[in-house]
This record gives C-alpha cells, structure tokens and sequence, in this order.
C-alpha cells in the first residue's frame, strides 16, 4: 500500500493549531512540502521549525486571515505562480461562534459562509488547473459530525458545515475525471482548543462546571475518550495518498462512535 507523500506538494489551512497543525506535522512527516496557511505569522513561524525534514523537503507559510477573501485571492494566485503544483489542500477553518440559531444575527451567517465555504472556493479555483496537468489532486475539507447530525448551541456552524458539505460532493463528482478526489473529514469532540471554548461556554449557559459538561459529552462516545488531533491527522494523511484514490466524495466521521447514524 502506498501512503507515502514524497514529492508531493500540500496547503494545509488553520495550521498553527489542533487538527490543522497536527495534520501539517503528518503530511509532513509523510514526506509532502507542506505550506501553511494562518493569520498568525509568528505562529506560522514556529510550526514551520517543526515540521519534519529529510533534508529535501521545502516547507513556507502564507500568512492571510480568512476574514478577507479577497486577499486571500491575491495571496494564493500569487504563490501558485511563483511555486510548484499543489496536490493536496486540506480546508481548515476556526469554527462559527455557539448559539441558538434563532439568536443568530445576519452577519453571522454571511461572516462564516465567507470563511468558510468562500476561501474554500478561492482555493479550489486556483489550485485545481495545476492538480490536473498532474492528474492528481486530493482535497481534503475538515468540517464537522454536524453534516450528520446538528449540535446543540451550534447554530450556525450546523448551517455552513452543510453548505461546505454540499459544495463538496458537487466538487467530488466534477474533478473526478482528473484524478481528483474530494472528502471531507467530520471530527467528533477532539481535544482542541475549540473543545475546550465550547465546554466553556456550555458550562456558563447551564450554570454548572466546566466538568460536568465535560462527563455529559463523554457519555455519548461509545470510545469513552475525547479524540486526539493526532488521530484525525492520519486519516487525512491516508486520504491524501495514493492508496485512497478510489474514495471520493464521501463524510467520513472520525469521532468515536458517536453518531447515531450510519
């Protein structure tokens, strides 16, 4: 089985922290050059000094806050002139903030939809041509179990995780032909620091501390533990190499056992 990344070029963005670190750190220790997209340039900095390196390996960041697709526009046609083929892009984006939907203002919604699903288009659209002169492309969306079943408080996340999710899978049946794969991963309750926000913000709702939140959420994973960033990181690495070339445009739940469906 082939899983290896040598010579193969990857984005992986919202990279200097949890899953979208953790799979930077993966892909690259899978021998991909791996270029890191965040807001954050000293962050990217530092996550760069530690991502693996055979000595071959070419690793760079592009720093562009996702609030600004525009620029983000300008910053990845700029790269993708100037560098060499992207063959994997992992979608990576910090979660909406929690709330009851029906509390949700407008600008909420248009907000995430432009972070998400938006800066995924850009993307796309400008990394695409390139994976399929290589006739091979794996884009990997990190969304959320929400495609399946909606989380409470989670309001408008549920709303654009699906819209991301939709988008997808038109995208998976289209790229097909070249070679190009689309999935996305649906994390479960992973030990992030978006995990850790949410138990927060739970525990202040309801009144109650941020453990007991915590021993509520850990009833309903059959695993009896909360996941590592680690563990999503594999799979993603999995699905960006040439031993998964025939899995395409699935949602692939990696979170336990939680989910109630199939």
């Amino acid at each position: 089985m082939d899983i290896s990344l040598k010579n193969k070029n990857a984005i992986v963005c919202g990279s200097t922290h949890g899953i979208g670190k953790a799979s930077a750190l993966e892909l690259a220790k899978q021998g991909a050059n791996v270029t890191l997209i965040a807001r954050n340039e000293n962050l990217l900095k530092n996550t760069q000094a530690e991502l693996f390196n055979d000595g071959g390996q070419t690793h760079d960041y592009i720093a562009v806050d996702f609030n600004y697709p525009l620029k983000l526009r300008d910053e990845i046609n700029k790269f993708s002139k100037n560098h060499p083929v992207t063959h994997i892009l992992v979608n990576n984006t910090g979660g909406p903030k929690p709330g009851n939907i029906l509390l949700a203002d407008i600008n909420e919604f248009t907000s995430a939809f432009s972070a998400h699903l938006i800066c995924n288009h850009i993307l796309v659209q400008a990394l695409v041509p390139g994976m399929k002169e290589e006739k091979y492309g794996r884009i990997i969306n990190i969304i959320s179990t929400s495609v399946k079943q909606p989380i409470k408080g989670l309001g408008v996340s549920n709303t654009i995780r699906w819209a991301v999710a939709s988008w997808a899978k038109t995208l998976s049946v289209e790229l097909a032909p070249s070679g190009i794969t689309v999935n996305n991963i649906l994390p479960g309750a992973t030990k992030t620091e978006r995990l850790y926000s949410l138990f927060e913000t739970n525990a202040k709702g309801a009144g109650v501390s941020i453990d007991v939140i915590q021993k509520e959420w850990l009833k309903d994973i059959p695993a009896g533990r909360f996941g590592e960033p680690e563990e999503l990181a594999n799979v993603i690495a999995f699905l960006a190499s040439p031993a998964a070339s025939y899995i395409n445009g699935i949602n692939l739940p990696v979170d336990g056992g939680r989910l109630n469906s199939l």
